[in-house]
C-alpha cells in the first residue's frame, strides 16, 4: 500500500514538473500581401523577372531581428515571422508589379540569375539590408533595401535604387512593430514600383 502511494505521489510529481517546464509558445507574424489583382491590359509588352531576394543569414530565416545599438543585433525567441524577410518582400513586391498593370507579365525566380522564367532579358535584383525593431529613444521598424534591374542582352545593371528609412512604432507592443515595419515596407516598395516604371517608359527595351 505504501510503495502504490509513494508511485502516485511520484508521478504527479513528475506531472507538476513537467506542467512547470511546458515551453512558451511561439507567437508568428506576417506582412500584409496585396490581393491578387485582376488581370489588366498591360501597357507594354514587357516581360519582368524578380529574382529571389538576398539578405544576411537572419533575414533568409524567421526570427523577428531588433538593434540596441550601432553593431548589437539580438532575435527575439517567442517571436517569429511566417516566412522569412527576403522571401516576403519578393512576393510583395510581385504583387505590387504586377498591380502597376505595366507589364506583360511579372515572374518570380528562385535564383539570382533570373534562372529559365520567361523576361525580356530584364532581371529585378535585390537584397535586404535591415528589416527590424531599432531600440532608442523611440522605438522604430527600419527598412533598408537595394535593387537593381540587370539587362541581360547587355551584361549591364542599367538601374538601381537604394531605400532606408525608419517608420515610428506607436506603442509597445510586438504588433505595433510588425505593423511599423510593415507600413515602412509598403512605402519603400511602391516607391520602388513607381521609379521603375518611369525608368522603363523612357528607356524601353529593344524589341528582339
Amino acid at each position: 500500500m505504501n510503495r502504490v502511494l509513494l508511485t502516485i505521489s511520484i508521478s504527479l510529481l513528475g506531472l507538476g514538473l513537467a506542467g512547470c517546464g511546458a515551453p512558451k509558445p511561439i507567437k508568428y507574424y506576417a506582412v500584409q500581401i496585396p490581393a491578387a489583382p485582376a488581370v489588366p491590359s498591360p501597357t507594354s509588352a514587357i516581360d519582368l523577372v524578380v529574382s529571389r531576394v538576398s539578405g544576411s543569414d537572419l533575414l533568409e530565416a524567421s526570427p523577428i531581428v531588433y538593434k540596441t545599438g550601432t553593431h548589437q543585433v539580438g532575435t527575439y525567441a517567442y517571436h517569429r515571422w511566417t516566412d522569412a524577410p527576403t522571401e516576403m518582400v519578393q512576393e510583395k513586391l510581385i504583387r505590387l508589379l504586377r498591380k502597376s498593370g505595366e507589364y506583360r507579365s511579372v515572374n518570380g525566380s528562385d535564383s539570382r540569375t533570373g534562372g529559365s522564367a520567361r523576361g525580356d532579358g530584364l532581371i529585378l535584383r535585390g537584397r535586404l539590408y535591415e528589416f527590424s525593431e531599432v531600440d532608442g529613444d523611440s522605438v522604430q521598424g527600419l527598412v533598408t533595401m537595394e535593387f537593381e534591374l540587370y539587362s541581360r542582352s547587355s551584361s549591364k545593371v542599367v538601374w538601381t535604387h537604394f531605400y532606408s528609412q525608419s517608420e515610428p512604432v506607436q506603442t509597445k507592443t510586438m504588433t505595433a512593430v510588425v505593423q511599423a515595419i510593415d507600413h515602412n515596407l509598403d512605402r519603400g516598395l511602391n516607391e520602388l514600383v513607381v521609379e521603375l516604371n518611369k525608368w522603363l517608359a523612357a528607356n524601353p527595351p529593344a524589341k528582339s
